[in-house]
């Protein structure tokens, strides 16, 4: 999709690039001397994959994650020298494509090592590539009783790290402790390769278990890695919403689809170019709980009615007259509401806010 004019936008989506970048340092500075790598899967979590990618390597990001080889191959279009790891890992018959574009596929299963391992034997190569355990998620990674039957495959390609990854590093949590020590035995099989644990939160747990390379992903865009303390990470997007009309209400009017929200008093009413088709979850303005709000001349107004396709709306009645006119914007995502708190008011979390994040938003960075 091409650039959208700011001024005929109905929305606008502000990326600060050097706070992206200054998160990165942070945590890289936190578990140095381990190398800090970052996760930029899903479109860089919703920023736009291309300028963050390009963003992290000229601040010195050397390694990155993704999920899909559509990602990988656009990754590796702007950092040719990088080192790029595949979390989906490999996929039947895609170890050529792999290969081409010098993508390491995490490997998670037997099968998948099998393959890659026949794959490099047939090119008389011997190709990196990480091995994922599981360490308690279930989710993917082989058992540590698979430990012997890998072993002798592993003399046909380059185990270049070994992974695991944290079910609830977020919390405190009985089962962080028994996953690092689950790791470290499976780490004394193979004490020369490289290994990797830490996510975004696992890099604050007090154990600091950051041994070669850590992962992050969701810090990186302004979430907070440690939900109950002060967010460390600095907010990277603001998105601001242009009111396209301002109408007075009677008490007792029903306002949006379903008529679901009675106006308690004479009202004075908002509506927003922004909806549940750019990404703004629609469970954010349920009804009969305290839901999202937008900022307006320096006030938080409640989001009412039914949230619908491409239309919002909030309560600016205690809002001074003509404190809003038709063609403010007023911010949901910024300064004063975060990610986090927009995520968890809607019934969701600050992860699906940035990755939902729609694509008819004029798109502003700042910042480069």
């Amino acid at each position: 999709m091409g650039s959208i004019d700011e001024a005929s936008a109905g929305a606008i989506l502000t990326i600060d690039l050097a706070a992206l970048t200054a998160n990165w340092a942070l945590l890289r500075d936190k578990v140095a001397p381990a190398e800090c790598a970052a996760v930029v899967k899903a479109d860089a979590y919703g920023i736009g994959l291309e300028p963050a990618v390009t963003a992290l390597t000229k601040a010195g990001c050397r390694t990155f994650f993704v999920a899909h080889v559509s990602e990988a191959v656009r990754v590796r279009a702007i950092g040719r020298n990088c080192t790029l790891y595949l979390l989906n890992g490999l996929t039947p018959g895609s170890s050529e494509t792999l290969a081409r574009s010098n993508i390491r596929p995490v490997l998670s299963s037997f099968c998948e090592i099998e393959e890659w391992a026949s794959y490099c034997k047939t090119r008389d190569a011997k190709l990196p590539a990480a091995i994922q355990f599981d360490t308690g998620i279930n989710r993917l990674g082989i058992a540590a009783d698979q430990l012997e039957r890998i072993r002798p495959l592993f003399d046909t390609f380059e185990p270049a790290l070994l992974m695991s990854h944290f079910a609830e590093s977020e919390i405190v949590s009985a089962r962080n402790s028994a996953q690092i020590a689950a790791f470290e035995k499976i780490r004394t099989a193979f004490p020369k390769i490289p290994a990797s644990l830490c996510n975004s939160s696992g890099i604050f747990l007090h154990k600091r278990p950051f041994l070669d390379l850590v992962r992050p992903g969701y810090a990186l865009y302004g979430g907070n890695p440690t939900p109950n303390a002060p967010n460390p990470m600095r907010s990277v997007v603001s998105l601001q919403a242009r009111v396209l009309q301002v109408r007075e209400v009677a008490a007792g009017e029903r306002v949006g689809y379903g008529g679901e929200w009675t106006a308690p008093r004479a009202s004075r009413l908002a509506t927003l170019s922004v909806g549940y088709a750019d990404g703004l979850p629609r469970s954010g303005t349920a009804i009969g709980r305290f839901g999202i709000e937008a900022v307006v001349a320096r006030r938080r107004c409640p989001f009412v009615g039914r949230l619908s396709m491409d239309l919002s709306i909030i309560d600016v009645t205690y809002l001074t007259d003509g404190a809003v006119q038709r063609g403010d914007l007023g911010e949901i995502l910024g300064d004063a509401i975060g990610i986090d708190e927009l995520g968890r008011k809607s019934g969701t979390i600050g992860y699906e806010i940035l990755t939902r994040l729609g694509q008819r938003y004029a798109r502003r960075y700042v910042g480069e």
